[in-house]
């Protein structure tokens, strides 16, 4: 297939913080090594492909936000669809941030066939634009086609069209994760503090539930376990817009990027019960001054919307592929780019310039199971187009 060349001139980015009591310090110096790389098409002829993963083995699995799971085998894309639940799926034709938005393997998939997505659908509250809903399918781990029949395991009502995050994932700890939006709209104007400051609404949080009992359990050692007027599922507060977040494979760490209000897009490592700040904050920024609490955790990086638009969080490179990546945060802006961060006394941001031949927005990015990450994007934005690419990054 043809590939999309990528030549990558590394430019460091110095990123100044306003708040004092912050952990998001920026090295000075930038990164010097200059890598050859390359987008490597993988295929195309996608309908808005917004998330992408796998089930530890070769295949690759990609989510169409209008409600089909898509597989790529053995060098092509297969025709029939691995699930298709767009019959109950709700999206719009044009720009929507509703739809299909993510899928997750059971760490057992390969014995219990248990695999979950998280999608919008039509909601009988007349108080919600829509309702999110995660839920249980099954597919014999050797087959392409799984089963229609679902079990609902968790419901959230959605104030608003926007705003409503979506990925799954399962922590080393064989817990499922969820990022869940602040319900929608701008400012979270949503009672009071808004939603991502109220800790009995599942809005504007990360969970962490335990599905191996039907519908789900709370892990015992979850930060808010009998604590009263506190939802138990609630991991970590204060986002906004959780677009995609993963673990580092050696650290475990949980990186996550937070889609900003106005002017900045932020970088989180996402920690047990901390509060990442959302209305209050904006990155590092004061957003609502109404707010007396100031206990909270700021982001390891930010950067302002004239750099780029949304953030898509991503991956630290694990792969062994791309020996210059390994233990770089390899994430992406709506708008196109692809940035790495770099650990060193703070954290180095790096621009990924590349030469292409077709303009895209990026959507997700995405990892196989050897960790080699890849890039979903669009080359008209809209939920119901079949413009959508995959690209893997490789060497050049």
């Amino acid at each position: 297939m043809k590939a999309l060349f990528l030549f990558l001139i590394i430019i460091g980015v110095v990123c100044s913080c306003d708040q004092k009591k912050s952990n998001a310090s920026v090295a000075e110096n930038p990164i010097t090594d200059t890598l050859s790389l390359r987008l490597s098409l993988v295929t195309g002829n996608l309908v808005s492909p917004i998330a992408f993963t796998h089930c530890e083995d070769d295949r690759l699995f990609i989510v169409e936000q209008p409600g089909v799971v898509r597989v790529f085998d053995k060098g092509k894309l297969l025709t029939d669809p691995f699930l298709d639940i767009s019959d109950r799926v709700l999206t719009d034709k044009g720009y929507s941030e509703k739809g299909l938005l993510g899928i997750a393997f059971h760490p057992e998939y390969k014995t219990n066939g248990k695999f979950y997505l998280y999608y919008s659908a039509k909601s009988n509250n007349k108080n919600s634009d829509h309702k999110s809903v995660v839920s249980e399918f099954m597919a014999s781990p050797d087959s392409n086609v799984a089963r229609k029949e679902e079990r609902k395991i968790l419901e959230i009502e959605e104030p608003e069209s926007n705003h409503n995050g979506g990925q799954l994932a399962f922590g080393p700890d064989g817990f499922l994760y969820i990022g869940v939006g602040d319900g929608g709209g701008a400012g979270d104007k949503h009672g009071e503090t808004g939603n991502g400051q109220n800790m009995n609404t599942l809005l504007g949080k990360i969970l962490r539930i335990d599905v191996n009992t039907f519908p789900y359990a709370i892990p015992s050692d979850n930060p808010f376990v009998n604590k009263p007027g506190i939802r138990p599922e609630i991991f970590a507060s204060g986002l906004r817009n959780p677009w995609r977040f993963s673990f580092d494979r050696k650290s475990s760490r949980l990186f996550c990027g937070d889609v900003g209000q106005n002017e900045y897009e932020e970088i989180d490592i996402i920690e047990r019960g901390k509060n990442y700040g959302w209305r209050a904050m904006e990155g590092n920024h004061v957003f609502d001054n109404e707010f007396t609490n100031n206990n909270f955790e700021p982001p390891i990086h930010e950067y302002g919307r004239a750099e780029g638009a949304c953030v898509i969080g991503g991956y630290v490179y694990r792969g062994e592929k791309i020996a210059g990546l390994q233990g770089k945060y390899i994430f992406a802006d709506w708008s196109g780019k692809i940035y790495l961060l770099e650990e060193s006394n703070g954290w180095t941001r790096v621009l990924v310039n590349f030469t292409k031949d077709k303009a895209i927005t990026i959507n997700s990015l995405g990892e196989d199971s050897r960790g080699e990450v890849y890039v979903l994007g669009q080359q008209e934005v809209g939920g119901k187009n079949a413009s959508g690419l995959l690209y893997k990054i490789v060497s050049r």
